[in-house]
């Protein structure tokens, strides 16, 4: 995939909100299946071994989405999006964390996470 300007990363994350909603949702039903699951888990009202394989399935679903518009799946708890960029020639990645309202960080590709800073 190609290069993402910010205009453009920032209408394809609006786009995915529905999808990253319900990621969040599935990931915690998710947590809490496989808990009851385990020998001595407490039982939940959202099902066994069936429902927990759903939800997995449609999580992978929902995952290769997000992925297959070129951004970068990089966690999942909490969820950390990247899109591949460039700032005055130099390779970035957009990235964006669960709980942030707007994509407004970057990271030089070779830095990861932690060189996060904001945008200029």
């Amino acid at each position: 995939m190609g290069l993402f300007t910010l205009d453009e990363a920032r209408a394809e994350l609006a786009r995915l909100r529905p999808i990253i909603d319900e990621v969040i949702g599935l990931r915690a039903d998710m947590v809490e299946l496989s808990a009851a699951l385990t020998p001595g888990g407490r039982p939940t009202d959202l099902g066994g071994m069936p429902e927990r394989k759903a939800t997995e399935a449609r999580l992978d679903e929902l995952m290769t989405t997000i992925q297959e518009t070129g951004a970068e799946l990089k966690g999942v708890a909490p969820l950390l999006l990247d899109f591949p960029a460039d700032l005055d020639g130099e390779p970035i990645l957009l990235c964006w964390v669960e709980g942030e309202t707007v994509l407004e960080w970057y990271h030089r590709a070779d830095l990861g996470f932690a060189g996060r800073r904001r945008l200029p």
